[in-house]
């Protein structure tokens, strides 16, 4: 058996915001990855343009540091619930994770997931107390809150003597004791070479390599990563692939690579223990295993939770359909979707009983639209319904997706969270102060609660609030919940809005558009004030007369109207609505456009 000690592999994972990627950009920055001259900007990994844009990490990405002779393989993982189905599957490349965790915030539910999946496989952490430069920091009570989580997850004895690094990715710097002089990450890098085992195995055993990540290239085709676990694999070497459906394909490497830094290093021959990239395996997917092609064998693959939201995707069918798409049509629709769970292990895809129509399961909300965000900027354009939560039949009892919801909110809109809370079903476990004018409330609540929630609670609390959610379990229905308190302003007609039109209608609710903008009939264009939609004029322009008066040439004032965001526009539309998205716009619609008909519809579901 060889021990490889020149290869440490790690995973780093954290909740959101918690300084995760940063402190990957100082272990990149100070291991000599890039030249002294070499111009490098921060969240070097998170390299899409929605990554960048949102702050947050979406998909997994690999990169690799040399340290004193050693290799260290790290794994960047995402932060965000919605996302764990990135996390499940890397934590199958390492021996270790670091668990990096905010010295003031503490564990939040994002920490409790990702820690509970990587003590299920095994692994000894490293603890990172990250952001000790706060002012607010607090280390000493949030290493205590992280003990007490570790032994609420069932750790091991070996688990919870886990080493604990302090460490503030902002300035660079790590240490053992906070009352020690650093002025580099050293002690981090020598902490990760002392406890992270080492791989394990014979490099003369047949070859097995775990696919955990598949990369498109346009010049090379699919290009799989994974870590080796047993044997060596050679650039131009044949091998079997074992499917997921329990077949055997044979296939040959096309080129083999290693990371060193942010690049892919092309390589001859790779051991046991290393991560590495492959390509010439055009239909490789996610979970299956390249083996020896004498000793095929496949290896077992980490179970993915399921979806807990779903979403109707279907073909625009708009009067402006195929106008501002490069791609429209129900085909394309469905190939994308189809290429999509090639990679997004978490999605799923189903048929419904109409063609142009598919049903898209996914983690939550965020989800859900960081794929549509993604399809609208490739150019797609298609319409989708309001996000739904997937039942489950227990035993003849309806089950629910219930979430963990944690809030940190000043002590003054207490009152108002949590009576909006209450109307949504949700049962308060905690609360305690922070110690600077903020409360943390932890609930459960259903998912369906928490649709249209956000708008709502950054209003309450003026903009002060944040909240967190992860799924915890499906429990039995709660109970109706209430939906939408305000109904829609609907356009009366095809046209294009004027100011004299919007002035006429802002009285009625808040207006979504500006004047110049072309609408349809039965497209929303504002919120009504009250519970029921109300069909306006917003094209009506002002008659011409001879009458003049003192008051006849002034301006007409317009509020100004709000924008909606795709997250906003996902959480207001209703049942009978649908949001029609194209790369130009994000535009709100009834399902039955026409006035008559919906009239008629009402009054068939009210017989």
């Amino acid at each position: 058996m060889l021990v490889r000690e020149d290869i440490r592999n790690v995973a780093i994972i954290a909740h959101v915001d918690h300084g995760k990627t940063s402190l990957v950009d100082c272990m990149l920055k100070q291991s000599g990855v890039f030249r002294d001259n070499e111009e490098v900007g921060d969240r070097i990994l998170d390299s899409g343009d929605l990554e960048r844009e949102r702050g947050i990490t979406i998909l997994a990405k690999n990169t690799a540091i040399e340290y004193n002779g050693v290799k260290i393989n790290i794994v960047d993982t995402p932060g965000h619930a919605d996302f764990g189905g990135e996390v499940e599957r890397v934590l199958k490349m390492v021996n270790s994770v670091l668990l990096v965790v905010d010295a003031f915030e503490g564990p939040m539910p994002q920490t409790r997931f990702v820690l509970h999946k990587a003590l299920e496989l095994g692994l000894k952490p490293i603890v990172v107390i990250n952001k000790i430069d706060r002012p607010d920091a607090r280390p000493h009570e949030v290493l205590d809150e992280i003990f007490d989580l570790f032994v609420e997850l069932d750790a091991s004895d070996e688990q919870l003597d886990f080493p604990v690094v302090y460490a503030s990715a902002k300035e660079g710097i790590a240490k053992m004791e906070l009352d020690e002089d650093s002025s580099d990450i050293r002690p981090l890098l020598d902490t990760i070479v002392r406890h992270v085992e080492p791989p394990v195995g014979d490099p003369d055993a047949p070859l097995q390599m775990m696919v955990s990540t598949v990369e498109p290239d346009e010049y090379v085709g699919r290009i799989a990563v994974g870590r080796i676990e047993r044997g060596r694999i050679n650039y131009g070497q044949r091998v079997a692939v074992c499917r997921k459906d329990g077949s055997i394909s044979y296939a040959k490497i096309g080129r083999l690579y290693s990371y060193k830094g942010l690049k892919r290093i092309e390589i001859k021959e790779s051991l046991l223990g290393d991560i590495v990239a492959v390509s010439g395996i055009d239909d490789i997917n996610i979970g299956e295993t390249i083996c020896d092609d004498q000793n095929p064998e496949a290896l077992p693959f980490v179970e993915i939770e399921e979806p807990t939201m779903s979403m109707t995707f279907s073909a625009n069918n708009s009067p402006f359909a195929g106008t501002e798409g490069e791609y429209f049509t129900s085909r394309h629709l469905r190939d994308r979707l189809y290429r999509e769970i090639q990679t997004n292990l978490s999605l799923k895809v189903e048929e419904t009983d109409s063609p142009d129509a598919f049903k898209v399961s996914g983690r939550g909300e965020l989800h859900l639209s960081v794929l549509i965000e993604t399809m609208r900027r490739e150019g797609y354009e298609f319409q989708v319904s309001r996000p739904e939560v997937i039942y489950r039949d227990i035993n003849g009892v309806k089950y629910e997706p219930i979430e963990q919801l944690i809030i940190d909110v000043p002590e003054e809109y207490m009152g108002a969270v949590m009576e909006k809370l209450g109307s949504r079903k949700a049962e308060m476990l905690n609360m305690h102060n922070m110690n600077n004018g903020y409360m943390r409330m932890e609930f459960k609540i259903p998912s369906r609660g928490l649709i249209g929630y956000k708008s709502e609670f950054m209003t309450d609390t003026k903009g002060n609030g944040i909240m967190h959610h992860i799924f915890m379990d499906y429990e039995p229905y709660k109970g109706d919940i209430a939906t939408r308190q305000r109904g829609s302003l609907v356009a009366f007609e095809d046209g294009e809005t004027t100011v004299y039109g919007l002035y006429n209608a802002q009285e009625r609710g808040t207006l979504f558009i500006g004047p110049g903008v072309k609408v349809y009939q039965g497209m929303i264009v504002g919120e009504n004030l009250r519970g029921d939609d109300m069909d306006i004029n917003v094209c009506k322009k002002k008659h011409m007369t001879n009458m003049r008066s003192s008051t006849a040439d002034e301006a007409l004032r317009l509020v100004p109207h709000k924008e909606m965001s795709l997250e906003q526009c996902m959480e207001f539309i209703g049942d009978d609505e649908l949001m029609e998205v194209t790369p130009k716009n994000i535009r709100m619609r009834k399902r039955v456009l026409k006035k008559e008909d919906r009239a008629k519809q009402r009054a068939a579901s009210n017989r």
